[in-house]
């Protein structure tokens, strides 16, 4: 009597999973680079039994198994701001952080006090000898090239470190639109970076407002299955024990 509540509780819990996903793509349209991500789900089976025999049928469950990054590249925005560069294709910076090295496109980049090129929350970013970028205090005119080559008027200061993985999918978010991973780097030979650009958000609002309506939708269906339900067993318990007393 219970099987079929149980089964559309595992719906109604991987739709409102599925709901938290959608939002936080959402709120994150407008920050730049980000990805958009998706909920994978699969058949969970669960053997039962019967009174004809030792093992019945099966119950199927839906059971969330992960999240699918889109990895896709978002539209690129002109800003003509010097210290802004778009990866262009397969790509990563590389960030040093407190906690080791983090990986994302977002290359809102600044100088800081001393003259390093930092990200918006301040750790540094890697050239290619996995160093730190610093430029002289009379360096004002910074160029970079599309392979990542950093010049001032001063002549070459460094390279961007660009790397790509094996597997994106296995990135892990560590906040800040920064990426950590157990997986070994591999540098880019030929990076395309695009100076006084930036990658925006690949989500797409409209998409996923409509899939927040049919997830919603989807959620209150179950919701009233289970009502209806709930109202079954009651009637059945009542007659059962009307039946008795009677």
């Amino acid at each position: 009597m219970q099987n079929t509540s149980y089964i559309a509780l595992s719906r109604q819990a991987a739709l409102w999973r599925q709901l938290e996903v959608v939002s936080n793509n959402m709120a994150n349209a407008n920050t730049p680079a980000f990805k958009g991500e998706q909920m994978m789900f699969r058949e969970f089976l669960v053997p039962t039994r019967s009174t004809e025999r030792a093992v019945g049928g099966k119950l199927s469950f839906v059971q969330d198994v992960g999240v699918l990054r889109d990895v896709r590249e978002g539209p690129l925005t002109k800003t003509d701001n010097p210290l802004d560069f778009a990866l262009h294709g397969d790509g990563y910076f590389q960030i040093e952080t407190e906690a080791g090295m983090r990986y994302g496109r977002n290359g809102h980049f600044r100088l800081d006090q001393t003259g390093m090129l930092v990200n918006s929350q301040g750790f540094a970013v890697m050239d290619d000898r996995d160093q730190p970028i610093v430029f002289a205090p009379n360096e004002t005119r910074i160029e970079v090239a599309t392979d990542g080559t950093i010049s001032t008027e001063n002549g070459r200061v460094a390279r961007l470190k660009v790397v790509k993985f094996a597997n994106d999918q296995q990135l892990r978010s560590a906040g800040d639109s920064l990426f950590e991973t157990t997986q070994e780097a591999e540098v880019v030979a030929r990076p395309t970076i695009a100076q006084g650009m930036m990658e925006e958000s690949n989500v797409q609002p409209v998409v996923e407002m409509t899939r927040m309506t049919q997830i919603l939708r989807e959620y209150q269906g179950v919701q009233k299955m289970l009502d209806a339900e709930h109202e079954r067993q009651l009637k059945a318990i009542q007659t059962l024990s009307n039946s008795k007393a009677a």
